[in-house]
């Protein structure tokens, strides 16, 4: 007999139970949403978890990020099923993400009909009704690639070749195979809620939200979300680089120097034309640049400000951390601590009569926040704006129009940004944009912040749920959106971020999510530092930037 914890009350079970047996007849539970477990803070497929000592056991069901990213993983397999069987020369790439939807193409760029959609549609609803196991299957290495070469999957031929493992992990259902990054729910029947929408040349697979996870809400349009990875994502294709496996032959070409060159000289393309857009137009007195975390903001805009003194225009940097209300008028989470990431923990009012002040040729007294007593303070510091300069306010409130809603919008230019990887691991698993940032982060609050990886991952969901709530809502209201993502990052952030996931102990809860990290990074080849220029975003992160000496 064996111990089982599950919150906090103990079990005993014979030793070798599934880990299905337990949820069902050990703890009664229904398994309507269940999507996985953790024993031990490590999370396993139901297909083949076993009990085989004590252990602390966990459910994972959708409303978790683990269950949800399950349930994105098993809707997709089933979709990819449904074309096999319906559409068995159409072969489906898995772009990127837009908002709670995957967009999805046909290989050759084919348009996807909406006659062609309906009959997805049923044919997924009938593998869902079957209630179709999903089996692993363990390959060795050479067995899995030997298979995949033999259905002309190269995509995956490279990225299984390149993982130090010996043998290969895939998914049987029915009689489809395929490969995918992570843990899938028991069976199709636990996957029942999607829609399939038509969108552009491809379609829109729409799952449910974590809060939400029994109805598909309403997709709300992203145009330019939408144009901004298809820009970049013309780009991957253009220099054959897609997927991990097409950046793994840059590397071992010894090429990779003039992919890094391209890719930067993009990012400066970008701003450049950026700068050029906020000079072609005088009435543009004010920048407001906005983001979620570790998307670079910081140095997008000094960057942005050498781009514009190009255009004989000097930009004013205006810091939204002076303008927090003091600390006793400062709002309350649900949790009764105090919530600075909502709107008003910042003293609106002062700052709309400032910002007027200045587009009036008035000169300000500029206040300074002290963050260690809460209270503001005024040290003496003088602004007044002339012709030749625009103001530069960095900040998560940026894009929504309460925060400058004394000013005129003909006089505002907003800029989102945000790492929007449209690299995937192969054609069918994508690189969550979030991952790519939780790297960023993880590897600054380490460098500048002397922050464990355990520190920095148990505090993400917070970050996460602040972003939902006051960035991404206002994000398609930007006048322009960049993409801070370099399609060559996530090799040379992989030599740095591994030991700090390494380094997180198994007793912890955050262990799953540095494993899985952990695991994702394994795809990768590194690449070293050397070729990176000193005024790249992603020196903001790995150091030896030209603005942070």
């Amino acid at each position: 007999m064996i111990n089982i914890t599950y919150k906090d009350k103990v079990y005993e079970v014979n030793e070798g139970t599934t880990a299905l047996e337990f949820i069902k007849f050990g703890l009664k539970l229904d398994m309507e949403g269940i999507m996985a477990c953790k024993i031990s803070n490590e999370v396993k497929s139901l297909d083949d978890a076993v009990l085989k000592r004590d252990c602390v056991f966990d459910i994972v069901d959708y409303t978790s990020a683990d269950g949800s990213r399950i349930y994105v993983r098993g809707l997709t397999f089933i979709m990819l099923k449904a074309f096999e069987e319906v559409f068995p020369n159409v072969r489906i790439t898995v772009n990127y993400s837009l908002g709670h939807s995957l967009y999805c193409e046909a290989e050759d760029e084919s348009e996807i009909t909406l006659e062609m959609l309906k009959q997805i549609e049923e044919k997924m609803k009938d593998i869902i009704e079957k209630n179709l196991r999903f089996e692993k299957k363990v390959l060795s290495v050479e067995e899995a690639k030997a298979m995949y070469k033999q259905h002309g999957r190269d995509d995956k031929v490279g990225i299984i070749g390149n993982r130090m493992k010996s043998h290969v992990s895939v998914y049987v259902c029915g009689e489809t195979m395929n490969y995918f990054y992570g843990a899938m729910p028991l069976s199709t029947g636990a996957v029942k809620y999607f829609d399939i929408l038509k969108y552009e040349n491809g379609f829109l697979l729409v799952y449910p939200r974590r809060s939400n996870p029994t109805k598909v809400q309403k997709i709300i349009e992203t145009k330019k979300l939408y144009n901004t990875f298809n820009d970049y994502d013309k780009l991957h294709k253009i220099l054959n680089v897609s997927t991990v496996s097409e950046l793994n032959n840059w590397i071992k070409s010894g090429k990779i120097a003039d992919l890094i060159r391209i890719s930067e000289a993009l990012h400066e393309k970008k701003i450049a034309n950026i700068a050029d857009m906020i000079a072609g137009d005088r009435n543009k007195k004010i920048v407001l640049i906005a983001g979620p975390s570790s998307s670079g903001k910081t140095t997008f805009a000094q960057r942005l400000g050498i781009q514009l003194r190009v255009n004989g225009i000097e930009a004013v940097t205006l810091s939204m951390d002076n303008y927090f209300v003091n600390r006793e008028y400062t709002p309350r989470d649900e949790n009764g601590n105090y919530d600075f990431e909502c709107l008003e923990a910042i003293d609106i009012k002062l700052f709309n009569d400032q910002l007027t002040a200045l587009l009036n040729g008035e000169e300000v007294d500029l206040p300074t926040f002290d963050f260690t007593d809460g209270t503001r303070h005024y040290l003496g510091n003088k602004a007044q704006l002339k012709e030749n300069q625009v103001l530069v306010v960095e900040g998560i409130h940026g894009l929504n129009e309460k925060l400058t809603e004394s000013i005129p919008r003909a006089n505002k230019f907003k800029i989102y940004i945000s790492a929007l990887t449209a690299l995937n691991i192969d054609d069918y698993n994508r690189i969550s944009t979030t991952d790519s940032r939780i790297l960023r982060r993880m590897l600054r609050d380490s460098k500048y912040r002397s922050h464990s990886a355990t520190a920095t991952l148990k505090m993400w969901p917070s970050v996460r749920n602040g972003e939902e709530k006051y960035i991404f809502p206002y994000q398609e209201d930007a006048d322009v959106m960049f993409n801070s993502s370099l399609i060559y990052e996530i090799a040379i952030l992989k030599t740095y971020v591994e030991p700090l996931l390494a380094s997180v102990d198994r007793t912890e809860p955050e262990f799953s999510e540095a494993k899985r990290l952990y695991e994702f990074l394994g795809y990768f080849l590194p690449i070293e530092k050397d070729d990176i220029p000193i005024n790249s975003i992603i020196r903001e992160f790995i150091g030896g930037g030209c603005f942070y000496r």
